[in-house]
């Protein structure tokens, strides 16, 4: 079976990286523009202590294999404390957490134009397995991480269990609910962006952010990209799933879209074009991407199509690369010249949800689909930099839901910074149109801070009663675990009580049921576990919320 039958990736608008045949032949220094050259490991300085500072992660998984990553930093916020120089790093791969069973090793080279990041694509693994994977530098070894292929693409597993999460904002809490996460039965994880955050430290935060300003440059976002990784939950979370990644704009600019940043009067175009780069390469850097994610310049190849078996195809989305300027009205919203993805991505989205041959359908989405009033009352208030500003482009696919073509299409979303689960209809202000798919936008990690629940529901509630296309609304901090069978989706929120705190109890806070062959969300469970709703205690931090439009109590 040939590379592209088992991952889907299209060729990037501006560049295509050459020198797939070069890849099995060793140890590689990938250059942009120039391909694969063979490099040797330096000589000189000796490897210092303590470089695997920031952990192990594996993903995007294949039925063969898996990328494996790390990145050898000793000084992790401050421009990572390596050498100048190539340093070898050895690689094994075992069927047991003991390393008695070595199935594979080898060995990449780290090198300074990549930040003495590692990212190595293993082949050749059994379909549907569980693998324990480190690393090696000089007598240095790493922690060890579990991962785990998919099915194969004929297979027909009887059920497919993951998670997906997004928003991990350091300053604003802990993160108590990756802690939890890695104690879950999962095949992978699907993380829908914002993994940092761009903005400047904050005093008045639980936690701070390194430096003293926005990174701007690559060095500066290698060291926030190092802030975050060195988080204890993070990397258990990483090591014990194969994760599946995008982006949305935190891990660049607020807000930004193609090349406009949020604040065009503050960023030239071509000092925002450097950034975008800087940001796009750190990015790379600090995920466990395979080769066709390479930056070249300004572009990075973020969409792309994983399968697991019949069960499931999971299209992954990248909505800022390519969208039109955000609308400023209404009436500019219904534009049909403006796009999120860009015709080749829709293209390639539409094709691959129409000819998936998978009983779900499931799309790794940033900012949500489903119209969200954010006003009670006759008036209506859009965030137009989600999908309710580009409302034709949005129902063109709403559109294709519903032709039947498209097997039970589920929308993941991250973003919002709480969970709102919703039927998706091709016109959402008129209830007698058919729901033709489900979305359930799933809450932060720690981007927030710690909830107002009464604040939330006060504001909010009324807002759902005039929109029945919601089905359930909440703003906890935590994850949603997904169980698919060839049935049904069965979709767990998994809630914490608290991200001001480094420990914290959890609790399934509601489930949703989508059946195959009927659209939308068909059950909506809220008594799973007693909900804690609790009064805030102890200091309220000032987050620097993006999201939420109310006020924490004092």
């Amino acid at each position: 079976m040939s590379l592209s039958s088992r991952f889907s990736f299209p060729v990037s608008r501006r560049r295509f990286v050459a020198g797939a045949a070069a890849v099995a032949a060793g140890p590689l220094l990938i250059t942009p523009g120039r391909g694969y050259t063979r490099i040797r490991n330096g000589l000189g300085t000796p490897l210092p202590a303590g470089v695997f500072t920031l952990g192990v992660a594996s993903g995007d998984p294949l039925p063969d294999g898996v990328v494996l990553w790390t990145r050898l930093a000793p000084q992790p916020t401050t421009g990572g404390g390596m050498p100048a120089q190539n340093f070898a790093v050895d690689w094994e791969v075992a069927e047991d957490p003991g390393f008695s069973r070595v199935v594979q090793r080898g060995s990449a080279t780290a090198t300074p134009e990549y930040g003495h990041s590692v990212h190595v694509e293993v082949q050749g693994l059994r379909p549907d397995a569980v693998y324990h994977y480190r690393f090696k530098a000089g007598d240095q070894i790493s922690p060890a991480g579990r991962t785990r292929t998919a099915p194969a693409a004929d297979a027909r597993p009887s059920r497919l269990r993951f998670a997906y999460a997004s928003c991990q904002d350091y300053q604003a809490g802990y993160y108590t609910a990756y802690r939890h996460m890695a104690a879950e039965d999962l095949a992978f994880v699907a993380f829908l962006g914002d993994y940092i955050y761009e903005s400047p430290a904050n005093p008045s935060a639980i936690r701070h952010h390194e430096g003293t300003g926005e990174p701007t440059g690559l060095v500066a976002y290698r060291n926030r990209h190092a802030r975050y990784r060195t988080d204890p939950d993070l990397q258990a979370a990483h090591a014990a799933f194969p994760w599946i990644v995008t982006l949305d704009d935190h891990e660049i600019d607020n807000n930004w879209a193609d090349e406009i940043p949020q604040d065009p009067d503050q960023q030239s175009p071509s000092a925002f074009r450097a950034r975008r780069t800087a940001a796009f390469q750190a990015y790379y850097e600090h995920m466990p991407l395979r080769r066709s994610s390479l930056p070249s310049g300004l572009d990075m190849q973020v969409y792309r199509r994983l399968r697991f078996g019949s069960l499931a195809s999971v299209h992954v989305l990248d909505t800022r690369q390519y969208r039109s300027d955000q609308p400023a009205t209404l009436a500019a919203a219904q534009n049909p010249g403006l796009t999120m993805t860009g015709p080749d991505q829709e293209r390639w989205l539409t094709d691959g949800l129409q000819t998936s041959g998978a009983t779900w359908n499931l799309l790794a989405n940033q900012v949500m689909w489903a119209q969200n009033d954010r006003k009670a009352g006759p008036d209506q208030v859009f965030d137009f930099d989600n999908w309710d500003g580009y409302r034709v482009q949005r129902r063109r696919l709403l559109e294709l839901f519903g032709t039947g073509r498209v097997a039970n299409p589920v929308v993941l979303t991250g973003d919002r910074h709480c969970t709102w689960v919703c039927d998706l209809r091709t016109d959402f202000d008129n209830p007698a149109t058919p729901v033709v798919g489900a979305e359930i936008t799933g809450t932060s990690i720690s981007s927030g801070g710690n909830p107002d629940v009464a604040a939330f529901h006060a504001q909010y509630d009324p807002i759902k009663r005039e929109s029945p296309h919601w089905r359930y609304i909440d703003n906890r901090r935590g994850y949603v675990v997904c169980d698919a069978d060839d049935q049904r989706l069965l979709s767990s929120l998994r809630v914490v009580s608290t991200v001001w705190a480094q420990s914290a109890t959890v609790s399934t806070a509601a489930q949703f049921v989508v059946e195959a062959g009927r659209p939308g969300i068909a059950e909506v469970d809220e008594h799973v576990a007693p909900a804690f709703r609790a009064p805030l205690l102890g200091p309220v931090y000032d987050v620097h919320d993006d999201q939420q439009s109310f006020p924490l109590r004092p």
